[in-house]
């Protein structure tokens, strides 16, 4: 009896979507669990790495150092012989609060995994990896694509759990502001400014999570662009009083962006926040055209040193295409 086997592909290429984070839900953590957020998937900024078998391992493009980090997390801990050959195609900006490390990261597991045809376990990839400390929508994203929130860390928690998970209306967009300038606080920083803010109280943590549950994520669902909106407007408002100290005493990190997004307001954009600890902000549109139009109004104002771009929700996970002889996986 003739056995025949499908060789293991040589060559694999994944592709995660940015996200932009939407809110913390509770900084209270008065119930057992911390943190909890709401994020959104979107097209149009992406990281894409091929990862070949080689000799030794190697990595071609930027963010080089982080990615080899994560590679020899991942070679150990899968037991792989060998090296890998990482090329950068495409990248989200690192620091700009678009999720770039969780996706860096989640491209190197997967795509290892699915040359190797190895079972996947994001969860313990990402807690191996050092990702999700704070939040799980960037792994959410990854996942499905969507609006996706997540529950926080309680006691037992390894990486933040996805508890929901809702269909982006296609025809809405979002502006995204991006600061090339700045970065957003990270690493060593980033842990000191969580330990330097007292505990949000009760009532305010409360109130940010019924605007999430009973105004924006029910106004995505019934296609409400102006109650989504208001509830991330506010949503953002209360969080960005919150965390103005570290942030000179402002809700917004790019004094630059922030001008941009009050005029992008005054202009009927909805919604209007920061992603995460930013530069990057973000407003939404009812169209693709009246995006464009708020665009090019504020590249005539605001155009110098910003990258003021379109984009649309994204409801997919990320994508791995395998030799050509294998299927293309998706998440």
């Amino acid at each position: 009896m003739n056995v025949i086997t499908t060789p293991l592909p040589a060559t694999v290429t994944v592709t995660t979507p940015a996200r932009v984070h939407l809110g913390f839900l509770d900084l209270n953590g008065g119930l057992g669990r911390r943190f909890g957020s709401i994020g959104l998937a979107i097209s149009g900024l992406r990281t894409r790495l091929t990862i070949t078998r080689a000799a030794q391992t190697s990595v071609e493009g930027p963010d080089a150092e982080r990615i080899a980090r994560y590679l020899d997390v991942m070679q150990r801990r899968l037991q792989l012989v060998g090296g890998h050959h990482v090329k950068v195609n495409e990248i989200v900006p690192a620091h700009a609060g678009l999720g770039s490390g969780t996706q860096l990261a989640l491209a190197v597991a997967w795509g290892l995994r699915t040359m190797y045809r190895l079972r996947e376990d994001i969860h313990g990839d990402m807690a191996a990896l050092g990702r999700g400390a704070r939040s799980g929508i960037g792994i959410g994203a990854f996942g499905g694509g969507g609006l996706v929130v997540d529950a926080g860390r309680g006691a037992q928690t390894k990486v933040p759990p996805i508890v929901g998970r809702a269909f982006f209306p296609e025809h809405w967009r979002v502006v995204v502001v991006l600061d090339p300038q700045r970065q957003g606080v990270h690493g060593a920083d980033e842990i000191n400014a969580f330990a330097g803010l007292a505990p949000m109280s009760a009532g305010d943590a409360a109130h940010l999570c019924r605007l999430v549950l009973m105004k924006a994520l029910p106004a995505a669902a019934e296609d409400d662009l102006v109650s989504f909106g208001s509830a991330i407007t506010e949503l953002q408002a209360r969080l960005g009083d919150y965390f103005a100290p570290t942030q000179g005493g402002q809700r917004f990190s790019s004094p630059d962006v922030a001008a941009v997004l009050r005029h992008l307001e005054a202009q009927g954009a909805f919604g209007v926040g920061q992603s995460s600890w930013g530069p990057t902000g973000f407003a939404f549109a009812e169209s693709e055209a009246q995006a464009n139009q708020l665009v090019a109004i504020a590249l005539r104002h605001f155009g110098r040193g910003l990258d003021i771009r379109v984009c649309a929700g994204l409801n997919r996970g990320a994508e791995c295409q395998s030799d050509p002889e294998d299927a293309k996986n998706t998440v």
